[in-house]
């Protein structure tokens, strides 16, 4: 679940308690282009107050016009379609060709919107299904794997962390990433078993965990939904995540370290009889080439590489440190060679 979504369920929450009527939008389907995927949300005040999104900012300044103008004036959910027309696409924002399907839904008592962000904040993974005739919303178990459901009687919408992180190491690296991998809506675990560091750990939103690497890479049970980070340096530590990692369906599973210690590290992996394709899921040096140099920027660096190998996106070589790196060398070879 977006982090941006749960605060419209912290705001739906905090303003039902004032006292205000709202209007809960989500997006339910999509064709061509779109600037927000199916399952986002937004909330809309009754005076024109709003928390999330569901597209660049113009449908929703014509939601907060709809609502300042008619009130919530709906008492069961109905649906609205933008950006039918290539016209209504140019007014509303859409690229050209795109439409939007949106459940409007006004928020009550019986929409269990209180439940589902307890539920969500205790890390829970929920399916809520919204009954479009009556307007009442049920809760329930939900698998990673679920998807938004709509058939125009019913909306199913899935809530909680989808992705989980597993972090090797406590250090000041490991604050900044893991904050803002929060903000990205992972479930966090950090795995340090050295006192020195885990005794001053602080982050809020993560799980701390003292045993052993490989023995918490085996107990987490990693699916494809999951991504390992090694930022310790410390081949006793890191190596033992690694060489669990690696085996299992993991979509990403990293390491920090200079190129000369990365193809270190990959021999001293064979000694764990992983195999060539087993190794060659190693990204080291983690992280795309953005010249970072403190933590909080390699941090950046690290989570953009996790991002795309979430989205599935394939980074050029150029990209990668080590080939950017590779590449800076030679170009300056080549301009000395000019010189001589």
């Amino acid at each position: 679940m977006d982090s941006v979504d749960i605060e419209v369920l912290k705001s739906s929450v905090r303003w039902l308690d004032e006292g205000h009527r709202i209007l809960l939008v989500t997006v339910v389907k999509t064709w061509g282009s779109s600037p927000r995927p199916e399952g986002a949300m937004l909330v809309v005040r009754d005076d024109g107050l709003v928390a999330g999104s569901v597209s660049g900012g113009c449908i929703e300044n014509d939601l907060i016009d709809r609502v300042r103008r008619d009130g919530i004036d709906i008492d069961k959910p109905e649906t609205v379609k933008y950006g039918i027309t290539a016209e209504e696409a140019h007014r509303f924002g859409l690229p050209c060709g795109g439409t939007i399907q949106l459940v409007l839904e006004p928020l009550a008592n019986a929409s269990g919107i209180r439940a589902l962000l307890d539920a969500v904040e205790r890390g829970e993974l929920v399916a809520r299904t919204l009954d479009m005739a009556s307007g009442e919303a049920t809760l329930g178990p939900a698998s990673a794997t679920d998807g938004v459901f709509f058939d125009g009687a019913r909306l199913l919408t899935i809530h909680g962390p989808r992705y989980r992180m597993l972090v090797i190491g406590a250090g000041q690296l490991s604050r900044y990433l893991c904050q803002i991998a929060v903000g990205l809506d992972y479930q966090v675990t950090v795995c340090d078993p050295r006192e020195e560091y885990t005794d001053t750990w602080d982050v809020p939103g993560t799980t701390l965990v003292r045993t052993m690497p490989d023995d918490t890479v085996l107990d987490m049970k990693l699916d494809e939904r999951c991504a390992v980070i090694a930022l310790t340096h410390d081949p006793k530590l890191d190596d033992l995540a690694l060489m669990e990692a690696l085996k299992t369906h993991a979509f990403y599973v990293g390491a920090l370290g200079s190129r000369r210690n990365n193809a270190a590290r990959r021999e001293r992996l064979k000694e764990f009889d992983l195999n060539e394709t087993e190794l060659a899921r190693l990204h080291g040096p983690v992280g795309i080439y953005i010249g970072s140099r403190t933590p909080p920027e390699i941090a950046v660096s690290i989570l953009a590489e996790v991002t795309a190998a979430k989205n599935g996106v394939s980074l050029p070589t150029l990209l990668q440190v080590e080939g950017a790196k590779a590449a800076r060398e030679i170009a300056a070879g080549a301009g000395s060679d000019c010189h001589v």
